[in-house]
């Protein structure tokens, strides 16, 4: 069954009842006076809480699948989403999926020159995008002729678009009459590994429906739940995990923001009973608790029943510290791939608090091996690559045949991570066979940052690893030799590294020789063993 029945059921039966909250916490905090006050209020851009129901959340859909199909959309036709986390980001994704086109989530952090390769790379029709990117779409719509329909998610809309709002106000709110199968595509999400940019990842409406069964099965959602969502939506952790509330008619809030401060007072102010976080958050968290500056006796948090965490491996003694704090809570760890449609494949669960440090053993409706370099699997507690088989597999990497038949094999996803299976049965991780760095829950991918380094004309060569980090998971490290005669001090290079995108800069840069093997890969294994000392490097950041 497509998801956009789901979606239809929860507006009949349901339609009176909130189905998304949106809070933007930095309203409240930057309004200067009554005068903006008012201004604020009117603009929905600029509202510190608003929410829709699930009548409305459909309509909405409706209203945008009518528009497009009126112009022309067909199925297998491609719509990118470029949107901050809002009250009309799930609804434009259902309102995509609605007509029979893919829906095409892309990264917000993604540069001019990434944005304009994953339209090409996945064929788009259409862009859908909010005013934080602007700038970006002008610098690159001249250059992307094929996307014939741009809609412009905000209040100014710039001349090279058209306006959502004004556009899809006036269309009919009833379903289009377009038939899904579970077989049809359905959406194309951005992955990468060591190769620099991203592949695009194909799923069909199965593995939405799968998510959607993975996740109430794994955290027994219910109507009384309520789902606090922080992560970005184009990322399907944070996507796959709200399909729990969307297949139980549960209501769920979009944070945008990701103080401590924010979060404890969106638990407490909606009544939140799941909250998804990431590791740095829920560091994070627990320094404010003890710095002081959250006061858990303030705030009304006794509906809170489950914590869990994602997207990286989570330190055991940060569960045992948070559990010191929250008693009470259960708690799980998810594992997956975006070619496994996000968490879940692997989980911890809820009832195996015992064996934190595991990511878990096969999901609901999952299957797991871990096998050798020949594909055979290996004995219990040996180490090899770990695939998983299951209805949310991938049908491919779109338009690349090669790549797909790397990672696909008579069924099984070999997902490049290397992990062992203790005498339980619960796998952990060992380490990663693609080369990514995991950092506050989003990938960096050494290949880029290493091409950049090696413009600054004192680089003869650079090597990005990661290294463990207590708030981050880990921070991308660079490794840097310059060339004969040529002097540069790491200010220099941090400052040239500004042109990058924050998330992307190294946290630390090192001066020395970049060693290589006779074949001429760089040796990183070696690099990470002379660079971790065993013990986790504290970092002062940015926000992310």
């Amino acid at each position: 069954m497509p998801i956009t029945e789901i979606l239809a059921r929860n507006a009949a039966l349901y339609g009176e009842d909130i189905s998304l909250v949106e809070i933007n916490p930095e309203i409240r905090e930057t309004r200067a006076s009554w005068k903006e006050y008012e201004l604020v209020e009117t603009n929905p851009e600029r509202k510190y809480r608003r929410e829709i129901t699930w009548r409305e959340f459909d309509d909405k859909a409706n209203r945008l699948a009518n528009f497009l199909l009126d112009r022309g959309l067909q199925k297998g036709h491609k719509v990118a989403i470029l949107l901050m986390n809002s009250l009309e980001w799930l609804p434009i994704y259902f309102g995509i999926l609605k007509t029979g086109a893919l829906a095409v989530p892309l990264n917000y952090r993604y540069t001019e020159e990434e944005i304009k390769y994953c339209l090409d790379l996945a064929e788009c029709d259409v862009l859908i995008f909010g005013p934080e990117f602007t700038d970006r779409i002008e610098a690159i719509h001249e250059q992307i002729p094929n996307v014939k329909i741009r809609l412009f998610v905000g209040q100014d809309c710039p001349a090279f678009a058209e306006s959502y709002y004004a556009l899809t106000a006036c269309c009919s709110s009833k379903a289009p009459k377009i038939t899904l199968s579970d077989e049809d595509d359905a959406v194309i999400y951005f992955s990468s590994g060591t190769t620099g940019f991203p592949k695009a990842i194909l799923h069909a409406h199965r593995s939405l429906m799968t998510s959607c069964e993975v996740e109430v099965n794994h955290h027994k959602q219910t109507r009384k739940d309520n789902f606090l969502c922080i992560p970005p939506l184009y990322h399907t952790g944070a996507k796959m995990h709200w399909f729990g509330s969307l297949l139980s008619s549960s209501k769920a809030v979009l944070l945008r923001g990701v103080k401590p401060q924010w979060i404890i007072k969106a638990v407490s102010e909606e009544q939140i009973t799941i909250v998804w976080l990431l590791v740095p958050w829920a560091q994070d968290i627990l320094d404010a608790i003890e710095r002081g500056d959250i006061k858990l006796e303030d705030y009304k948090l006794d509906q809170w029943r489950l914590m869990h965490i994602g997207a990286q491996p989570v330190p055991p003694s940060l569960i045992r510290r948070w559990k010191q704090y929250f008693p009470n809570h259960v708690y799980d760890t998810n594992y997956g791939l975006s070619e496994s449609i996000g968490p879940g494949c692997v989980h911890l669960g809820i009832e195996n608090i015992h064996k934190v440090g595991a990511i878990g053993k096969a999901g609901y409706s999952w299957k797991l091996q871990i096998v050798d370099e020949n594909g055979h699997p290996v004995e219990q507690g040996e180490v090899g690559e770990l695939c998983v088989k299951g209805p949310g597999i991938m049908k491919c990497y779109y338009n690349d045949p090669e790549a797909s038949a790397e990672v696909l094999r008579d069924g099984w996803l070999f997902t490049g991570d290397v992990a062992r299976m203790d005498e339980d049965g619960f796998v952990y991780l060992v380490d990663r066979k693609k080369d990514v760095i995991i950092s506050g829950g989003e990938n960096l991918y050494p290949v880029q940052i290493e091409n950049f380094l090696r413009t600054h004309n004192a680089v003869k060569d650079a090597a990005v690893i990661g290294l463990p980090d207590r708030r981050l998971g880990e921070i991308a490290a660079a490794v840097v030799e310059l060339k004969p005669g040529h002097s540069c001090s790491e200010e220099e290079l941090s400052q040239f590294c500004n042109a990058l995108p924050r998330y992307k800069r190294p946290r630390r840069i090192i001066f020395e020789k970049v060693p290589r093997n006779p074949t001429g890969k760089i040796e990183k294994p070696r690099l990470r063993e002379q660079y971790y000392d065993g013990s986790l490097i504290e970092v002062q950041t940015e926000s992310q």
